[in-house]
């Protein structure tokens, strides 16, 4: 009972500090920082596919990233995914490639902002660095992408060869089928932890940093389940309020939401360890008491 007390004690606080740091309009500038760099990421990553010689992977890669939205909410601008994706282009070192790598880089940084907050940090690098490392990041999150991609590919290949070799592993080809979804899991995981441990300034060991974690995937799951219902049943109200922006409008609410949650992460996870940090100078200063009175 105590701990469900302490629970409810920390996400309370969490929401107090979410308020205090605007996290509102933090998230505001999240959504439309990732609406604004997605398009220029799978250009990035349509590009790095062509250069290495495999372009239907960055298709791949894109129906990855979708894999974990919302049906209501990925199917419409799919299309408009598959086409940038699968459009031929230059090569990687193209000034449009270059420009879709700085631009996708604002995505991070609109992250940075947000958990710095959080966290109740201050960046003291200069904004050359960190851009630096943000384009590093993204350089990096593509080429992930591309790679998890080629074991989603691949692995129904090999999954074939294998049952041909031996029928009887043939029952576990739902489990094998479920593996997508545990990558797309994984990398979500992956990509929460990597932002709350290095994007933010400072550094924070693995274990601090995963309430947030886990605290920010249950809220997208449930936000997933619960957006998806509303737009199946209500997706006609947008339509009659935005018209052809429609779609637009239910990406940039859903991104809203998402980022409203992510930076609710950070703050329970910035709760944590204020609290750490009071007990462990009461502790100091009840030992300096202590001394003292010997």
């Amino acid at each position: 009972m105590s701990r469900l007390r302490n629970s409810a004690n920390i996400a309370s606080l969490a929401a107090q500090r979410f308020v205090s740091h605007d996290g509102w309009a933090i998230a505001s500038h999240i959504a439309l920082s990732i609406l604004t760099s997605l398009f220029p990421f799978l250009i990035l990553l349509a590009a790095l596919a062509g250069l290495l010689g495999t372009k239907s992977l960055a298709d791949e890669a894109g129906i990855l990233i979708f894999d974990a939205w919302p049906r209501e909410v990925a199917k419409p601008i799919a299309g408009e995914v598959h086409r940038v994706l699968t459009e031929q282009r230059g090569g990687v070192l193209t000034i449009g490639a270059l420009l879709a790598l700085y631009f996708s880089s604002s995505g991070v940084e609109s992250l940075r902002v947000g958990l710095n907050r959080a966290y109740g940090l201050r960046e003291t690098r200069p904004w050359w660095l960190t851009r630096l490392e943000s384009i590093g990041y993204v350089v990096c999150g593509a080429f992930a992408m591309l790679a998890f991609a080629l074991l989603v590919v691949l692995g129904p290949l090999i999954w074939r060869r294998v049952i041909d070799v031996a029928p009887g592993l043939e029952p576990l080809s739902l489990t094998v089928a479920l593996g997508r979804i545990g990558i797309t899991a994984f990398l979500l995981a992956a990509v929460l932890v990597i932002a709350h441990k290095f994007v933010a300034a400072g550094r924070r060991p693995i274990l601090s940093v995963l309430p947030g974690v886990v605290v920010t995937l249950v809220l997208w799951f449930l936000a997933g389940l619960g957006f998806g219902f509303y737009l199946d049943r209500f997706s006609t109200a947008y339509a009659s309020t935005y018209g052809g922006l429609a779609t637009a409008m239910v990406f940039l609410v859903f991104l809203y939401w998402l980022a409203a949650m992510f930076l609710f992460g950070g703050e329970i996870n910035g709760t944590v360890i204020a609290a750490r940090r009071q007990r462990l100078q009461a502790r100091m200063l009840a030992r300096q008491a202590e001394a003292r009175r010997h």
